[in-house]
């Protein structure tokens, strides 16, 4: 946590020296990347501990083949013996504008794991078993994200857990049901303020979506694969 906040303070600075003036936005900050590779480093230990090796485990080499578009570059991959095993998207939504952009991150996520699993289904990774999918959202902390919003109502009720609710309720909801829905096997949400996250500072909202969770699932399922390839048994997909 203390990574992504002085990382993304640091984006901003060098952005903003540069141009002699404020990014409106924060866009320095956003385009700079590499905020959240502490998450990202973290759980390539946890797949590490279970068992897999650094050549299995992808942050680079990270596109796979899509059904409705040719292809989609995701966070982390782990593909082992020619199996695609796992697959984790890590986001972060930092104000101050927080509508719009909940809105492209929560269709960006519904999208890319519906072209995912029907890719799958129509047998574009081979003979790969189901891999596990994973979803990790880190949310600013803040009066924009905790706010009730007004929600328009023009022709029908929107469902009642969503009247003035705030976006990180909403961003609560949403990750739950990506998960109760199964579009993702796992999904993490964490909310942090800006000046507590400098010290390492967080909340989890859901017992569901909290990290041990996350972590959990993956492990499971890469250890379960791990334990069949120690005992010998056949895991090597085609050449």
């Amino acid at each position: 946590m203390r990574h992504f906040w002085r990382t993304r303070t640091r984006q901003q600075s060098r952005q903003e020296s540069k141009s002699g003036q404020r990014d409106y936005g924060s866009r320095g900050a956003v385009t700079g990347g590499k905020q959240l590779d502490g998450f990202v480093e973290l759980v390539q230990e946890l797949l590490l501990e279970a068992g897999l090796t650094d050549g299995e485990i992808h942050r680079q080499r990270v596109t796979l083949p899509g059904y409705f578009r040719p292809t989609k570059a995701w966070d982390l991959l782990v593909v082992a013996d020619g199996n695609l095993l796992a697959i984790l998207e890590f986001k972060s939504h930092v104000g101050p504008s927080f509508g719009n952009n909940f809105n492209n991150r929560t269709e960006e996520a519904m999208g890319s794991a519906t072209d995912l699993w029907t890719a799958f289904r129509e047998g574009a990774f081979n003979d790969s078993s189901k891999p596990w999918l994973g979803y990790f959202m880190l949310l600013e902390h803040a009066p924009g994200s905790t706010s009730p919003v007004f929600t328009r109502e023009p022709h029908f009720d929107v469902f009642p857990e969503f009247k003035d609710s705030s976006y990180a309720k909403r961003y609560e909801l949403f990750c739950l049901r990506l998960v109760r829905e199964r579009l993702y096997d796992g999904a993490c949400l964490l909310v942090s303020e800006r000046s507590k996250g400098r010290r390492g500072e967080f909340s989890e909202p859901s017992s569901e979506l909290c990290f041990s969770r996350l972590a959990a699932g993956l492990m499971g399922h890469v250890s379960g694969y791990v334990k069949m390839r120690r005992n010998g048994q056949s895991t090597r997909g085609p050449d």
